[in-house]
């Protein structure tokens, strides 16, 4: 292939004769990136990675649903399509297949003896450069929408059962934030007692796209066990075609550029308002996968109708965007690329030396590579070296691996 025009020659992984897909060379230029840039000298911590498709094991997963009725209904096929309400509309993700990994995910041969998931983590790590993955479903995302939340539950349950016990133990890199079925508060707290202590859980994810409030009463309980454990909890972004507001958009990317925001908008407003961050100190949160433009327009909105109206949210005792500014945020899909001066604004406004936590969103099509944040020329070395592992290192508590974090320049 001879030289990159970033002048490093990559490593090239032989395939043999097949003429099958391979998620390395998929990932060739980030293999050319880390090598010019030294990245096996740097921490690398990805927050966010997906699996290709969880679903497409469902029949693996299933086998944990406790349920035996429910789980015999699902491996003979007859309710496979209820485990998650599923996305509809004009989604047209691939472009019609312009994106590669859509059109030839499918042809990816995989190690024999080793779970597909798996190969497909230690392939990508290794081709990008990451040293720790936080991983999350895919599909699953949508749960939160179900219109049976039993179902969520159980859904939740066999994935967590299956990810813990069958995916993880065989990357030594590889973590998740554990699904928390929110329609079912109580069965929440079940789940926090249950996997909390797994080495390979580092905290709790919540799926944004749902309505009940987070500020309800019925989760004081749920957020008094997380804070306990010490782990965070977080909000992962995912849209909901169904919704009303999204009816009259006629392309998925209208649909994306909003539906990623609107519900973690609505549950950092809550959260703010209503004082969780008072009742809880303790309590890690971390918003993931709505990139960062949407946090100082939250920010000076909540700080502008709080001084007129402070009456209103009577246990603060700060500014809403005090409180944002203590929050922990996920980098992708990372904003104003060609807007040098915005980008470092927010960063500043959002304290993303501390506060920032690099993500990749990998395999999805809007997917982001460590450069996006070693290459940005505001940042010195050590808030590029945060940003791209420290900060996560901290909040996930990886020392509880047995490694050692690397120090700072």
């Amino acid at each position: 292939m001879g030289m990159s025009r970033d002048g490093v020659e990559p490593k090239i992984f032989n395939t043999g004769e097949r003429a099958g897909y391979d998620t390395r060379i998929h990932l060739t230029n980030a293999t050319r990136q880390a090598q010019k840039r030294g990245f096996d000298k740097v921490l690398i911590v990805d927050a966010d990675a997906h699996h290709l498709n969880e679903i497409v094991h469902f029949k693996e997963i299933a086998k944990y649903i406790d349920d035996e009725v429910f789980r015999n209904e699902v491996l003979m096929g007859e309710r496979g399509g209820l485990m998650y309400p599923g996305f509809r509309g004009p989604q047209h993700q691939s472009l019609s297949g312009r994106l590669v990994r859509f059109r030839n995910e499918h042809k990816e041969e995989w190690k024999p003896g080793v779970p597909p998931e798996v190969d497909f983590t230690m392939k990508e790590m290794q081709a990008i450069g990451i040293d720790y993955q936080i991983v999350f479903p895919t599909a699953l995302l949508a749960l939160g929408m179900h219109p049976d939340p039993a179902i969520e539950t159980a859904m939740a349950w066999a994935y967590s059962r299956w990810l813990t016990e069958e995916i993880l133990p065989h990357v030594p890199g590889m973590r998740t934030m554990l699904y928390l079925p929110m329609n079912q508060p109580e069965a929440c707290v079940k789940f926090v007692e249950k996997f909390g202590d797994n080495p390979g859980v580092v905290g709790f994810m919540v799926t944004s796209a749902r309505y009940r409030p987070v500020h309800d009463p019925v989760y004081m309980k749920l957020y008094g066990a997380i804070q306990e454990t010490g782990l965070p909890l977080s909000f992962h972004a995912i849209y909901h075609q169904q919704e009303r507001m999204f009816e009259g958009m006629n392309r998925f990317i209208s649909v994306h550029a909003l539906g990623f925001i609107i519900y973690n908008l609505v549950h950092i407003m809550n959260m703010v308002v209503n004082g969780i961050p008072e009742r809880f100190p303790k309590l890690k949160l971390l918003w993931i996968e709505s990139g960062l433009a949407w946090i100082p327009f939250m920010m000076q909105r909540l700080d502008n109708e709080y001084m007129m109206r402070s009456s209103e949210a009577p246990l603060l005792k700060k500014l809403p965007s005090d409180y944002m500014r203590e929050m922990y945020y996920t980098t992708q899909p990372i904003e104003n690329q060609n807007n040098a001066e915005a980008l470092e604004l927010t960063m500043k406004m959002i304290n993303a030396e501390t506060q920032l936590l690099f993500s990749s969103d990998y395999p999805h099509w809007d997917f982001n590579l460590p450069s996006t944040i070693w290459d940005l020329p505001f940042l010195s070395e050590t808030a590029r070296r945060r940003i791209l592992g420290i900060n996560a290192w901290d909040l996930f508590k990886l020392e509880r691996g047995g490694g050692k974090r690397p120090d700072l320049p």
